[in-house]
């Protein structure tokens, strides 16, 4: 399958980031945990040359706390200001605002030498769909300022939030890139909900699930869904594996045929959730 999903509102909304970039001291870059290489968007550094950056690597409780650690460390090796974070609950927004006058301190001191004095920080929050922008921006202001939702594209248009006297954040629409050069780049977006789902094949996307858990984390989908009422399949064949999950879950069709597509969003769902425990898809080579 090729995944891709490059909906208009994109094209308008990086445009929209183009023009105001200037008007930005600070980009905060929110990535997922689970894949935080696969989810940044080229495009972005491409956009903020020669601005300050803070990455904050969101649902770092549905990823794997072994690969949160590395990521930290190989993005302070970059030179970025790097958070581990987890918006819905507030896990580590407290430090974002040491952080950030860290991060923009020289154009703090600028100002100051300007008499320049108490104006604020401008930061624009980017990232890609589905990735939780909007539920940080509430959560680190304190209060509903942006619209949420547990799917790609809920923020359409630019906002201005002032949070206080020193720091003011521009929302922006989640925007992928128009093309995926490396398709497992495409696949694990897909897998953490940042394409719509109705432009992919759900049964084909757990068949590539199960074969990444199966080779990273052996024993996951075994411990979650074998049952009595089911052998475990002794071969690795995915999709094999996909009609076990089918048979143990009950999920059938009329005239007890497996509905493995029913299978394959309850598989999807569990992931997504992280109910199959703390899961990360890539590893940074340090």
């Amino acid at each position: 399958m090729n995944y891709q999903w490059y909906p208009g509102h994109m094209t308008k909304a990086r445009r929209m980031m183009e023009e105001n970039i200037k008007l930005i001291d600070l980009i905060i870059e929110l990535v997922d945990a689970r894949i935080p290489l696969s989810s940044r968007n080229p495009d972005i550094d491409t956009l903020g040359r020669n601005k300050s950056r803070i990455v904050l690597l969101n649902k770092s409780d549905l990823a794997d706390p072994r690969a949160n650690k590395k990521w930290m460390e190989y993005f302070q090796k970059t030179g970025a200001f790097v958070v581990e974070m987890n918006s819905k609950s507030g896990s580590g927004i407290k430090a974002i605002h040491g952080i950030v006058q860290e991060a923009c301190k020289e154009k703090i001191e600028r100002d100051r030498k300007r008499g320049i004095i108490n104006r604020p920080v401008r930061a624009m929050v980017v990232g890609i769909p589905n990735v939780g922008k909007s539920t940080f921006i509430n959560s680190f202001a304190g209060k509903a300022c942006a619209k949420t939702g547990n799917r790609p594209g809920v923020t359409k248009g630019k906002q201005w939030i002032k949070l206080n006297k020193t720091l003011e954040l521009l929302d922006t629409p989640g925007i992928l890139w128009p093309k995926f050069e490396d398709q497992s780049v495409g696949l694990k977006l897909a897998l953490i909900g940042s394409m719509n789902d109705e432009v992919v094949q759900m049964e084909e996307m757990a068949v590539d699930l199960i074969r990444l858990l199966s080779e990273s984390y052996p024993g996951t989908l075994q411990n979650r869904y074998a049952s009595e009422n089911s052998v475990w399949p002794e071969s690795k064949d995915a999709y094999e594996i996909l009609r076990c999950i089918a048979r143990s879950r009950g999920c059938l069709k009329k005239g007890e045929e497996l509905d493995t597509e029913k299978a394959a969003y309850l598989l999807m769902d569990d992931f997504r959730a992280g109910r199959l425990g703390r899961i990360s898809l890539e590893v940074p080579e340090i």
